[in-house]
């Protein structure tokens, strides 16, 4: 919960998409993606948020 919590902060606060969040972080997306996705969340790129 920490994560999704911290990077839609992130998403919210600093940055317009996630990969512009990745770039910045130096986070591989995939894997990021990938962590939320086992947790039972979802990145949507209209909200630019995890849900």
């Amino acid at each position: 919960m920490m994560l999704f919590s911290v990077i839609n902060m992130k998403l919210r606060d600093n940055y317009s998409s996630l990969d512009k969040l990745c770039d910045d972080m130096h986070i591989n997306k995939s894997s990021l993606i990938n962590k939320l996705k086992d947790a039972g969340f979802e990145y949507s790129e209209e909200h630019n948020k995890f849900w």
